[in-house]
């Protein structure tokens, strides 16, 4: 249904808002690998030592981490465009300010607001649900979910470029532009969605994680540099494993938590996110280990010799592929369901990277290796995000989906951080300098074809739901079974026969008796003792998609202030409404309390 309404809208064509969301998602993704290039020039630029230059790249990846769940929580409370404008202004001003300066300190905040903005692929990715027709969600979703890989795969060789003909401040003058560009875009372009959660912002919750994932992301990033058993790495993982407890535990008895964690503890949204980790893993090794090898010099006996802008150029067809394959994604997921789309991409990227391990002594063999990588990742990452919001309520896809988009980003740090140990622990001394052996970087390869097969393991768990639309077409019958007076303010109350599908959210929607959506009501589930089971929010189209947890509801109740309650029992298994609860507005005051809930016991007679 609430797709369905967002149908009857006018509004941009669903190309246009594809092509401005992809965009913008690939802009923020550049901004990630942006200064790969400049990476070994970092200390004498900046004039400061190797290790804090280091934080240049450091700063982004924590600021993304951070900035990404509270994004996508806030885009579902205030609205999905107006978070995404603001994150893509960050960027624009983290990109003028590194542009600017050559100090440490401004390029470090410069680098941190441009982190921010990699929460516009989560926000992108629930602004297309919220607005595209199902035809071309599929297709959409896989297109920018694709786009953390896709500009990986570009930016290397793009700064590469940039930085042989131009000073190197035209990185963050080029990003810059991108951005504003691409905030305009989305400004004029793009509607605002008007499902909401509603809710207050856990500014506790937002604390907790942050330190937690601060301290998390530092023990991965920076164990390698500090040592593995050094008094910060442990402190930092400690510092992590309280805080994560401590915040996990505060974020079950808060009201409105930033992530809900009875929510993403369910089965089918659990899987898919732990198994976001080892794919990132798989993704990023790439972009890791064949840069070395087609850098290194060739007295090394395995090294290919090439410059920085040609390994770049040679790695490009990476990111290519991961974007024409977006639409073939969407098909396998249209025929097959989106876990068959996951795990073909597993099974892929696990061969081509078992196969690399024996095609490093060309250059073309790399091409070749890579992008049938980024082939197998467009696969995998396009169904990640499906599986995630055929799981989770409308008003929840954002902060799901940043959840989602937060634990790729753990996985592309893991995978930096295991290849940095394995590639060090084995070395061969040329002209002067220490190179990975080739050992240490098929050895890196393995364990990146291994993270596709856990991740393959894992997915055999996933459950299979169907699309969100399926729950509303579905129709079964209805039986009307009287009026009930027990508490003097429920209307009527109807018997809704099982409709033909079953799932764990509950679906359906609420109007006025003047057919307009009853936006702001509230619905509220409640099992067979009478005990309140869960409480939604009713969307601004009038849909709702109630999470009842591992309890069974038999009577649902919609309320609004101003409007008398109405009521549907609910049989066994039912789990979407065949027709909308109409609220009929009325004079009387009882009726003025939203959310109404009957004392336990007072459940419908008959």
């Amino acid at each position: 249904m609430a797709q369905q309404a967002q149908l009857d809208r006018t509004g941009p064509s669903p190309a246009l808002v594809v092509t401005v969301l992809s965009s913008v998602g690939l802009v923020a993704s550049l901004c990630m690998t942006l200064v790969v290039p400049l990476v070994p020039r970092l200390p004498q630029l900046l004039s400061t030592s190797s290790a804090t230059a280091s934080w240049v790249i450091t700063a982004t990846l924590l600021a993304g981490a951070v900035a990404t769940p509270i994004a996508g929580r806030l885009g579902d409370m205030v609205g999905k465009r107006r978070v995404l404008v603001a994150t893509l202004g960050l960027l624009v001003v983290g990109s003028v300010l590194c542009a600017v300066t050559s100090d440490l300190v401004p390029v470090l905040v410069g680098r941190a607001l441009q982190g921010v903005a990699v929460s516009a692929v989560p926000l992108g990715i629930s602004l297309m649900r919220d607005t595209l027709p199902p035809a071309r969600l599929g297709s959409g979703i896989a297109l920018m979910s694709a786009t953390l890989g896709i500009g990986g795969g570009l930016g290397l060789p793009l700064a590469a470029v940039i930085v042989e003909i131009a000073d190197w401040h035209a990185l963050f003058w080029v990003a810059g532009a991108l951005g504003l560009a691409g905030l305009v875009l989305v400004a004029v372009v793009i509607p605002e969605s008007s499902t909401r959660s509603g809710g207050r912002f856990d500014a506790g919750g937002a604390v907790g994680l942050s330190i937690g994932l601060i301290g998390l992301l530092l023990a991965v990033s920076k164990g390698g540099e500090w040592g593995w058993g050094s008094a910060a790495t442990l402190t930092s993982a400690g510092v992590a494993v309280v805080a994560l407890v401590v915040w996990a535990l505060y974020e079950l008895r808060v009201r409105d938590p930033l992530v809900d964690l009875r929510l993403n503890v369910r089965r089918a949204v659990l899987l898919p996110n732990l198994i976001s980790i080892p794919v990132g893993v798989a993704m990023f090794t790439g972009m890791v280990v064949f840069p070395q090898l087609l850098s290194a010099p060739l007295a090394s006996g395995h090294g290919l010799g090439l410059s920085l802008l040609v390994a770049g150029l040679t790695l490009a067809p990476n990111g290519l592929v991961m974007m024409l394959m977006s639409p073939v994604t969407a098909r396998v997921s249209a025929a097959w369901g989106p876990r068959a789309s996951l795990r073909i991409g597993l099974v892929v990227i696990a061969v081509a990277y078992a196969a690399g391990t024996m095609l490093l002594s060309a250059a073309w063999q790399v091409s070749v290796v890579i992008s049938v990588i980024g082939a197998g990742v467009a696969l995998a990452y396009g169904a990640l995000p499906a599986l995630i919001m055929r799981a989770v309520p409308t008003t929840r896809t954002a902060a799901a989906n940043g959840l989602n988009t937060l634990m790729r980003s753990i996985g592309t740090s893991t995978a930096s951080a295991v290849a940095a140990v394995v590639l060090a622990a084995s070395t061969v001394p040329v002209e002067g300098t220490l190179v990975p052996s080739l050992g240490a970087l098929r050895t890196t390869l393995l364990i990146a074809a291994g993270c596709a097969v856990l991740a393959l393991l894992v997915s055999l768990a996933v459950p299979n739901l169907p699309e969100p639309t399926e729950h509303t077409e579905q129709v079964g019958h209805t039986e009307q079974v009287g009026h009930t007076e027990h508490t003097g303010r429920i209307e009527h109350v109807e018997r809704i026969g099982p409709a033909e599908t079953a799932t764990s959210l509950v679906r359906g929607q609420v109007l006025h008796d003047d057919g307009g959506p009853a936006a702001g009501a509230r619905v509220t589930l409640v099992g067979h003792d009478g005990r309140q089971v869960a409480v939604a929010p009713v969307d601004g189209d009038g849909a709702f998609a109630a999470d009842p947890g591992t309890d069974r509801p038999v009577l649902l109740i919609a309320g609004l202030a101003g409007a008398r309650p109405t009521a549907v029992h609910l049989t066994p298994g039912q789990d979407t409404l065949d027709r909308p609860l109409v609220l009929a507005r009325t004079p009387d005051p009882l009726a003025d309390v939203a959310g109404y809930t009957p004392a336990a016991g007072c459940g419908p007679r008959g």
